[in-house]
C-alpha cells in the first residue's frame, strides 16, 4: 500500500480528480437525512445532509469530527444572522457552531438566497408564467430571507411579512419593508440571543402535524414563500391554487402539498433523487466546486456556477 503522500502524487499523475464531499450539519430531524452522488462541472461530488435532532452538542461534535476532512460545510436549521435592510444580527447559537469548524469553510445558504433565490423570484412571471404583479404574497420570515422579500416587492406583489406571526406567534402581519426593518431592528438584538428551538421548528418538531393558525393570511395569499418548515408549521387543510416558493422539500412534502391542492411548487434547488436540498447544501456544493472561500464569492459568481453546472430550479405544477 502506498503512503498517503505518494498516493496523492500517483492519483494526480493519472489525472484522477479527488471526489468533492460536502456535508450539511442540520439542527433538523435525522429522519430527513439524504446522501447523493452526482457529477457537476466534470467533477464528482458527494452531497450529504446529516440531522442532529435539535441537539447543539451533537452538531458541534460532528463539525469537529469532520473539520478538515470534507470540502465544505452547510449549516442547516439555523442562519448565521437575521437581517433588516440596514444591518445583520448574528445568532448566538450559530456563532457556537461556527467556532466548531476552524478549517473547512461553512455556509448557511445566505449567498444562494441573495443570488439564486432572488433570481428565481424575479423570473416567476416573465420566465415561468406564474403571475406575481398585483398578486398577494406571504413571506413567512423575511428577516431570514430579506432578498426574497425584496424581490417579491420589486416584482409588484402585494407582500405581507409574517415574522411576528411565524416566529413570535403574534397575530400581526407586517405590510411594508420599512415597517419590517423597524421591527427587526427593534426585536432582533433580543431574539438573536434566544435558543434557536424557541424560534423555529428543529429536530422532531419538524415532524409534528401542522397546527392551523393565521388562516386569513394563508387564504389571502396567492404566493406563499419561505422556509418549508415555517410554511408547514401552521398549514391549513386546504390551499387551492396557491404557489409555494420554498426549499428543503421531500417527496412526502410534495405529496402533502398536492393533497392540499397547491398549484405550483417552486424551489431554488433542483430536484435530486426525489429531494430539493436546502439552500445551505446547494451553497456548500457550489463553494466546493469553485475551490474558493465563501468570502471570495459574490452573488454573480453563484449565478454563473449554477448556470455552468447545468442546474435549474424546480418549477412543478402539482394540480
Amino acid at each position: 500500500m502506498l503512503p498517503p503522500r505518494m498516493k496523492q502524487r500517483y492519483t494526480r499523475t493519472l489525472g484522477v480528480a479527488k471526489v468533492k464531499h460536502v456535508v450539511s450539519v442540520s439542527l433538523g430531524s435525522s429522519h430527513r437525512d439524504k446522501r447523493v452522488e452526482m457529477e457537476l462541472l466534470g467533477q464528482k461530488i458527494v452531497v450529504e445532509r446529516r440531522g442532529v435532532d435539535g441537539d447543539m452538542g451533537r452538531a458541534e461534535a460532528l463539525l469537529r469530527e469532520l473539520d478538515g476532512k470534507v470540502d465544505a460545510f452547510g449549516l442547516g436549521g439555523i442562519d448565521f444572522a437575521v437581517s433588516s435592510s440596514r444591518r445583520k444580527y448574528h445568532l448566538r447559537d450559530a456563532g457556537r457552531l461556527l467556532k466548531a469548524a476552524g478549517t473547512t469553510p461553512m455556509v448557511d445558504g445566505s449567498g444562494v438566497k441573495a443570488s439564486l433565490e432572488r433570481k428565481v423570484v424575479a423570473d416567476l412571471e416573465p420566465v415561468y408564467g406564474i403571475p406575481v404583479r398585483g398578486r398577494r404574497a406571504l413571506v413567512c420570515s423575511a428577516a431570514a430571507r430579506h432578498p426574497m422579500a425584496e424581490a417579491l416587492v420589486e416584482a409588484g406583489a402585494e407582500t405581507v411579512f409574517g415574522d411576528l406571526m411565524f416566529i413570535l406567534g403574534l397575530p400581526f402581519p407586517i405590510r411594508s419593508l420599512n415597517t419590517l426593518d423597524l421591527i427587526v431592528d427593534l426585536v432582533a438584538p433580543l431574539v438573536a440571543k434566544a435558543p434557536i428551538g424557541w424560534l423555529v421548528p428543529v429536530g422532531e418538531a419538524q415532524h409534528k402535524e401542522p397546527k392551523p393558525r393565521f388562516a386569513r393570511e394563508y387564504a389571502r395569499a396567492d404566493l406563499i414563500a419561505g422556509d418549508y418548515h415555517m410554511i408547514h408549521r401552521y398549514l391549513p387543510s386546504h390551499l387551492p391554487g396557491k404557489t409555494i416558493v420554498t426549499n428543503t422539500v421531500t417527496s412526502e412534502d410534495v405529496e402533502l402539498l398536492r393533497q392540499l391542492e397547491v398549484r405550483y411548487l417552486v424551489t431554488t434547488s433542483p430536484e435530486v433523487d426525489g429531494r430539493s436540498f436546502a439552500t445551505n447544501v446547494l451553497e456548500a456544493a457550489l463553494v466546493a466546486l469553485s475551490g474558493k472561500r465563501p468570502a471570495e464569492l459574490a452573488p454573480q459568481d453563484y449565478l454563473e456556477l449554477f448556470d455552468r453546472a447545468g442546474l435549474r430550479p424546480r418549477v412543478q405544477k402539482l394540480t
